[in-house]
């Protein structure tokens, strides 16, 4: 079963971040939201913890925090809504770490 984990707290404020990749199995993807996205920042200690995982961002929150996608980490995808919606079609659950 695939799971698309759903990540909206920042990684500096919740240990959620670190709780969810334990969690994370072959086929699953995380979407990083609203405060999530500073997870995703080559520059930040975070994004050292998402290497070899299928990670995306929602760019209209990347656009919202004045963070370009230059300063992502290699391999995070931006995506937008219509993309967020399909991700979670494909995906046999949605779990949202709050």
């Amino acid at each position: 079963m695939s799971i698309l984990h759903l990540m909206n707290k920042s990684p500096y404020e919740t240990a959620n971040l670190d709780t969810c990749v334990d969690f994370m199995r072959d086929g699953d993807a995380m979407l990083l939201i609203e405060d999530a996205v500073y997870a995703a920042m080559k520059s930040g200690k975070a994004s050292a913890r998402l290497g070899g995982l299928d990670v995306s961002v929602l760019g209209p929150d990347l656009a919202a925090r004045g963070i370009g996608e230059d300063k992502l980490a290699d391999g995070v995808k931006v995506i937008g809504y219509e993309e967020f919606v399909d991700l979670a079609a494909e995906k046999d659950k949605v779990q949202s770490w709050l």
